[in-house]
C-alpha cells in the first residue's frame, strides 16, 4: 500500500527540522512536526511526495532516503527526485559498514602519527577535513565522535563561523540516525593503531 503525500511530506519536514534546527530532534519527538494537510495542498512539490510516497511506502525506509540526501545536502524535494544516487551509496556504506569504517581508520593511520592526531585542530579537527575533501565517509567521522566525542572540544576551540556551524550540526545531527556496534567499532580503531 503506498503512503499518502502529506505522510511522505510529514517525514520530510520532520528530517528538514532535524538537520536544519538546534532544538528540534526527529526521532525524539516521533517525526511528528506542525505540518497542516491544508497548507500541502497548496505546494507546488506536492506530486514529488505523492511519488517517493509511492516509492519508498514504509516510513523507515523513507527516513533512510531523506537522511541520505540531507547529509549529501540536497535540502530541496525537487533536487532530490534528480539524484538516486545518493540513497544507493547510503544504502551500501551503512550494509558494510564495519568494513568502510576499517577502510577509513586504516586510511588515517598511515596519516597521522597517533591516535590523538586525527583530532588535532588547524582550521578543523584533521578528521572533519578529511571528510570534507571526500578521503572518508561522514559514518567515519560520526562513530569517531561517538567513540571519542571529540566534537565537544571542537565546537568549543573552534571560533570560525562561517563553515564550522553547519558542519558541526550536521554531524551532530547524523549522530542519531549512524547505528554501531561500539565495542566492534573499538576494537577496530585498537587493531589499527596499536600495530
Amino acid at each position: 500500500m503506498n503512503m499518502e503525500p502529506f505522510e511522505a511530506y510529514s517525514y520530510y519536514l520532520a528530517i528538514k527540522l532535524h538537520f536544519e534546527s538546534d532544538g528540534y530532534d526527529a526521532v525524539k519527538y516521533n517525526f511528528k512536526t506542525s505540518a497542516k494537510p491544508s497548507s500541502f495542498w497548496k505546494r507546488k512539490d506536492k506530486y514529488h511526495f505523492a511519488k517517493l510516497g509511492r516509492k519508498y511506502d514504509k516510513a523507515p525506509e523513507l527516513i533512510n532516503y531523506y537522511v541520505s540526501q540531507f547529509i549529501e545536502d540536497r535540502k530541496w524535494v525537487g533536487d532530490m527526485m534528480t539524484d538516486e544516487d545518493n540513497y544507493a551509496d547510503w544504502q551500501k556504506r551503512n550494509q558494510s559498514m564495519s568494513y568502510t569504517f576499517e577502510q577509513d581508520i586504516n586510511k588515517l593511520a598511515e596519516q597521522v602519527d597517533s591516535f590523538e592526531d586525527l583530532f588535532g585542530i588547524d582550521t578543523h579537527p584533521y578528521i572533519v577535513s578529511q571528510y570534507l575533501n571526500g578521503s572518508i565517509c561522514l559514518e567515519t567521522v560520526v562513530i569517531l565522535d561517538k567513540l571519542t566525542g571529540f566534537m565537544r572540544h571542537a565546537d568549543r576551540a573552534i571560533s570560525e563561523t562561517i563553515l564550522w556551524p553547519d558542519i558541526s550540526r550536521k554531524i551532530r545531527k547524523y549522530s542519531t540516525f549512524v547505528n554501531f556496534d561500539r565495542k566492534k567499532f573499538a576494537n577496530i580503531v585498537t587493531k589499527v593503531f596499536t600495530n
